[in-house]
């Protein structure tokens, strides 16, 4: 009995100076801190959250994900990860990603990028690994009509973005989008946006048609608001005195609002006439997300 207890003490010592060795051979990852700050990121909901990747060695590596709440505050600004990695890194992406996410690798939805000058990355929409453009240069023209209807009394009651004195002709310059993006053409009507669909293309008829007549409508992006008016709404809708806005949004997109890039705005005088062009002002500036990264 003796004999068997010995054994069983040598054994149980033998099996924890094994296991102390295997733990202390196992090799150490070195970690490192970055800062981030962001100003102008938006709050995705419940569904999706943002990710930061380090691009290393033209791959990318996860480098933290938050979430932004209705004040635009991040819900982390500091962020650790492989010392060698953040050494490497060449370039900061940030995406946007479904919540939770399977998926190890990004999502076409890249917001801001920015390359590291020494130790710190500014970060724009405009890099090439974001949206490749600030919009800064695009315009825009529209027309208050309802072509799909037979009715010549409610014509200050659509928005078609088109320019009547080119043929018709497009009424938008804006830049092509990379996968994962499109544009929104919007009308806001006492506080209450209304969506008038997406679309990638400024020469051919948008995504929805939903509160238009029965008629076709012009081959350019553009809503008559005429039925199946929202809850708290009324069609059909004097335009007159409102707001047009084209935003650039995430695909796909859970949120029933602009998102917070709206590079063209168009508010309605009072005295519009239908059928007449107006140009929108361009308002990137002053939306466009920015960040930094500090290592």
């Amino acid at each position: 009995m003796k004999n068997l207890n010995w054994i069983l003490i040598f054994s149980l010592f033998s099996f924890t100076f094994l296991t102390s060795c295997d733990d202390d051979d196992e090799p150490t990852i070195d970690t490192a801190t970055f800062e981030t700050n962001f100003v102008g990121l938006e709050d995705l909901g419940d569904d999706y959250a943002y990710e930061g990747w380090l691009i290393v060695d033209g791959a990318p590596v996860s480098a933290g994900i938050f979430t932004v709440d209705a004040d635009g505050n991040a819900s982390q600004t500091s962020f650790e990860v492989n010392a060698d990695d953040l050494a490497a890194a060449t370039t900061y992406v940030l995406t946007i990603e479904p919540s939770p996410d399977s998926d190890p690798a990004p999502s076409p939805v890249h917001i801001l990028a920015g390359d590291f000058s020494g130790n710190s990355a500014d970060l724009t929409v405009g890099h090439g690994a974001a949206l490749a453009n600030d919009f800064t240069a695009s315009t825009g023209t529209y027309i208050l009509a309802t072509p799909t209807d037979m009715d010549d009394t409610n014509e200050k009651s659509g928005v078609w973005f088109l320019d009547p004195t080119a043929g018709p002709g497009p009424g938008l310059d804006l830049p092509t989008l990379p996968e994962g993006w499109a544009y929104e053409g919007w009308a806001v009507v006492d506080g209450t946006p209304i969506s008038t669909g997406t679309f990638t293309s400024v020469t051919g008829a948008d995504s929805d048609a939903s509160f238009s007549g029965s008629q076709p409508g012009p081959p350019f992006p553009g809503e008559d608001l005429l039925v199946n008016a929202p809850a708290g709404l009324d069609f059909p809708v004097d335009l007159a005195g409102k707001t047009v806005v084209i935003s650039v949004e995430p695909v796909p997109d859970n949120s029933p609002a602009p998102f917070t890039l709206k590079p063209l705005v168009g508010p309605v005088a009072a005295d519009a006439i239908d059928h007449t062009p107006y140009s929108m002002n361009n308002n990137a500036a002053n939306t466009n997300p920015t960040g930094s990264v500090t290592k």
